[in-house]
Formats: C-alpha cells, structure tokens, sequence
C-alpha cells in the first residue's frame, strides 16, 4: 500500500518498506522484523530531489531556496505523488508499487519554459557505510559508491551498459535499482560522492525540449550477492526482447571458444605457429589488415586484397573461426555514398558538434572529425570518419551489401563491425522513427541474415548490442590503449557476461601480449570479467617462444 503523512509518502509492497520525504528516498529496508535500512539519515530539506539537466549549461534545482512549494498527493492506496513548483523549473515524483515483484515505482518528471532541457534527475543518497556499487561500467564495475574511479555521468547504453545498479553490503545483501524499457528512450546514471541520480533524457533534438519524463525507476531490497538482482534483471531482459530465438542462432561452437586473437595482421607464418600449439577449432581470430584499402579508410568499401583471400581459406582449412573486420556506423566522408548520407551524420546532443574520429600519425593520438566541411574533404591520411545513424535504412542496406560482396569474395561464416558499442543520444536521435541503439540492433540483426546466416561480431558489450552479436571486443575501465590506474580495482564483478554471456561472449582487445607487468594485469582483468582468454600478437616467435601470459592463454586452448 501507499498512504501520504504530512511530506512523507510511504510505500509498503510484499518485499519492502519505503519512505520518502520531499522526493527523497528517507528509509528502505526488507519487510522482515528488525531489516536494516540500506539508506542512512538524509535531510530532505538540503537540497531538491529533482533537478532539470541542460546540456553543457548549468543545471537545475526544481526545488530552489526561492519561491518554492512541495505538496503530496494520494492518487489511491496504490499510487501518490509529489508536486514540486520552483523558481526556475517544476515537476512531478510520481510513487507507486509493483504487486507483482514488490518493486516501489519511482517516476521523476520535471519542465521548465525554458528550452534546450536534457533530463530531468532523481536522487538517490545517504547509503550506509560499506555498500559498494556493483554496475555495468566497461562490463561490471564493484568499488564504494564514493570511489572517484566511478564518479562521472553515464549515458545508455555506451557507458551505462544496462538500466540498472546494484547495491551490495560486505556480508551480503543490498538494495538495488533498475528500469524495465523497451522503448530505447536515453537515459543516463550519474554517479559521485553524495550518491546516483538516475536522469531520464529527453531525446535530441533539444531546441524545442522543455522537460522530459515517462521512465519508471524500480527500486527493492534484496538478499545474497549482486547476482541475485542481476539474475532477475537478465530474466527480465531475456524475455523481454524475445532472446530465444537469438539463442537458437549461435553457432554450434559458440562455446567451444576458449582463446581469441586480436588484431591479427594476416601473417600466414602465425597462422601456421598457432595451428601447431593448438586447436585452431577453438580459436576466435579477428583479422584487421584484409582490404586493398588501409585500416579505417574508405569505409563502407570492403574489397579483400588477394593475400587476404588466401589468409581467409586458410584458416578456414585449420578450422579457426576468422573475424574480417568491418564497421557498423563509420564511414569515409570522401566516399562516394556520403553525398547522399550526410543528412544523418552523429551530431553531438545540445551542441550538434559532428562525432567520428580521426588520427593523427605526427602526434600518435587520436582526435574528433573536423566540423569543417572542406577539412571533411580532403583529410583521408588522417583517417576522418564520420558516424551515420544506423536508423538509415539506406545505410544498412549499403553497408550489408558491401559486406555480402567482400564475403563473396573471400568465402567466410563470419565478420566483425567495429563501434557497435556507440549509440546513445544524439541531436537527430530518431532517423526514420528509429532511435539511434534500436537502429544499431537493427543493423546488426539484418547483417546475421546475410547469405542465410552470418554469424556477427562486434566492439563493446551492453544490453542492445549483446542481442545480436555472438562475440564482443571489449574495453577495459577507461583502458583502450594505454592502461589507466586503478584498473586492478575494478574487476570484482563479471555482471556483463553474468547478464549477456549466453549470447555474447567478450574476447580483448589491445596491448595483450604480456611482455611487461601492465599487459599481465589486462590479461588478467580481462579474464575476471569473464572474457575468452585473448592475446595480441604479430609474430610466430611469439607462439613459439611465448611469454609466461600468453603460454597459459594457449594452453587454455589446447582441448
């Protein structure tokens, strides 16, 4: 039941009390006699529960030291709501419950007269001490709310890899948050010292966005380890999106890979090395150098050069599985088709800054796409690619048929899209009325299709994309090339492959060769996170006289 005292509104369901106080969460704890509460003392009178987020411009409290009033509302014995009225924005918390799980419902609503809003937030704080925060970061992340590792803004579904977080005490036990969407809407949690805040986006563009709502928060107690919500999200999510007939997809040797190969530069010679040490029929290999065009240039072209043909068939003939590497939403600007593909480039939310990549050989690192047109043009030796919108059912149609001919000419089961993992809000989020991560599902969908079955990998692991790829190169916590600090802390929960391992297995991605102490620890987290054991090297001394890391990698792979 729901009942309103005064500013509190109190929810009871079949696993959980709740209190709320101003909109903010005031206790939680199970319905069991003497259940601790999983939130400590919070004074709801410092500070609003809602705030209005714009982009790139400062945020806001809905309820502001100025000219503000709260009021609490029964609605039934089932549902209440807070009406907020600020100086600069207003809103509505609606509170409800979930017969069915005991879940206490929490729907955040805020607007404003002023335009160019881009969520509106609800707070969550005052954690008692000890509880960490479990959560999909770069596959699963368990570190103290409070860690400045975590504290930073995550947008769904390239940073925030699925709708939920997890709450874990040392002995166990916990409460935890989490969403139930279908509709792609974009959404962000953002995490640091005070607690999350759990952002509903409006989608982009945001020249005429005033406010933005219409997403349930789920919020509930639980006991044993984070796997157990998790286990209850991943059913959800199984069912939801229908992933049985995914599952009936996978290859037959889905699960008998046990070692991956990355960024393998087509050196016949290491084909040969790796054939003598191990079951080749257990090895993933991704195969880069393949096109008579160089790496990341002039895209969506795939022609295979004549060695690659032979590299191809011949790893074929050993019985490895072989990954020609593609891209899922990148192409060259000087290409042919971006003149009439230009209209749905990825143009950053708010500020509409044009998003790809590019490289810069002088300075080794990478950079943004120009946003001038005529730089666009004439910059192929810096590599400029720009993101079309996968929600352009032109675009996939190019690129399936680029791939259906690269494939027909060097016969494969198999291919690898790069950048699966971006997709997330954008100014031009709905192409076609498709959002831009159910375009990235719909891309990688009709790809499988291609010559009655083609089994999909790609870059990045999160709830859309892991639906329909068989195998993910993931990304260490912030550590794509370079290996950033505190990378050791984070490996404490594989929740990714706990949630999406079924379907999509993850293999590594760079610098994995273990020739110094950085390249053992990526190895390492790697394999906590639960990847296929994966190794990045270019030589056949290096299979033949392998060192330490790489030995136990191709021992795992023997059979």
């Amino acid at each position: 039941m729901v009942r309103v005292e005064g500013q509190q509104i109190i929810v009871e369901t079949k696993t959980c009390r709740a209190v709320f106080d101003r909109g903010w969460l005031v206790e939680l704890r199970a319905r069991a006699a003497g259940a601790p509460s999983w939130v400590a003392e919070v004074d709801a009178s410092a500070g609003s529960a809602l705030t209005l987020v714009y982009a790139n411009q400062p945020e806001v409290a809905v309820l502001s030291a100025l000219g503000s009033s709260l009021s609490a509302h029964a609605l039934s014995d089932s549902c209440a709501q807070y009406r907020f009225n600020g100086w600069d924005a207003d809103g509505v918390l609606t509170i409800s419950e979930c017969p069915e799980t005991g879940d206490v419902l929490v729907e955040p609503a805020a607007y404003s007269s002023r335009t160019g809003a881009l969520a509106v937030r609800w707070r969550l704080g005052g954690f008692v001490d000890g509880l960490q925060l479990v959560a999909p970061f770069f596959q699963g992340t368990k570190l103290p709310v409070g860690d400045p590792l975590i504290q930073r803004r995550w947008a769904w579904p390239q940073h925030w890899e699925a709708g939920l977080a997890i709450l874990e005490a040392p002995a166990g036990g916990g409460c935890w948050v989490h969403c139930r969407d279908t509709a792609y809407r974009p959404k962000a949690l953002t995490v640091d010292a005070a607690g999350l805040g759990f952002e509903t986006e409006a989608p982009g563009p945001l020249h005429t966005s005033r406010g933005s709502g219409g997403l349930v928060w789920r919020v509930n107690v639980y006991e044993g380890d984070w796997r157990v919500p998790a286990a209850t999200y991943r059913d959800w999510w199984w069912a939801a999106y229908g992933l049985d007939e995914q599952a009936a997809r996978r290859p037959a040797w889905h699960e008998d890979i046990a070692l991956a190969l990355s960024w393998y530069p087509g050196n016949l010679a290491l084909l040969e090395a790796l054939a003598e040490r191990v079951d080749m029929r257990r090895v993933l290999i991704h195969f880069h150098e393949w096109r008579t065009d160089r790496y990341d240039e002039n895209y969506p072209t795939y022609t295979p050069t004549e060695h690659a043909r032979e590299v191809i068939a011949r790893a074929n003939e050993l019985g490895a599985h072989i990954l020609p590497h593609a891209n899922s939403v990148d192409m060259d600007p000087t290409h042919p088709a971006y003149a009439y593909l230009r209209d749905f480039e990825y143009r950053e939310v708010g500020n509409l800054r044009r998003l790809g990549w590019a490289w810069d050989q002088e300075a080794n690192t990478s950079l943004g796409p120009p946003n001038s047109n005529r730089a666009l043009d004439s910059n192929r030796r810096r590599k400029v690619m720009v993101k079309i919108h996968p929600g352009l059912a032109m675009w996939r149609s190019i690129l399936c048929e680029e791939i259906q001919s690269a494939l027909a000419a060097a016969p494969n089961e198999a291919i690898f899209i790069d950048v699966t993992l971006c997709s997330h809000n954008l100014d031009q989020y709905f192409v076609e009325n498709t959002s831009a991560p159910e375009g990235m599902n719909r891309l990688i969908r009709q790809l499988q299709g291609v010559n009655g079955g083609l089994v999909v990998a790609g870059e990045g692991l999160n709830e859309i994309t892991s639906q329909g790829l068989s195998f993910c190169q993931a990304h260490l916590f912030h550590s794509w090339q370079a290996t950033a600090d505190g990378l050791g802390r984070v490996g404490g929960a594989a929740l990714g492959d706990f949630i999406y391992g079924r379907l999509c297995r993850a293999f590594g991605y760079s610098n994995l060769t273990g020739d110094n102490e950085a390249s053992e620890l990526r190895m390492k987290v790697h394999e906590q996170l639960g990847a296929i054991p994966t190794i990045t090297v270019g030589r056949p001394e290096q299979i033949t006289n392998p060192t330490p890391a790489v030995a136990r990698a191709l021992d795992a792979a023997k059979g």
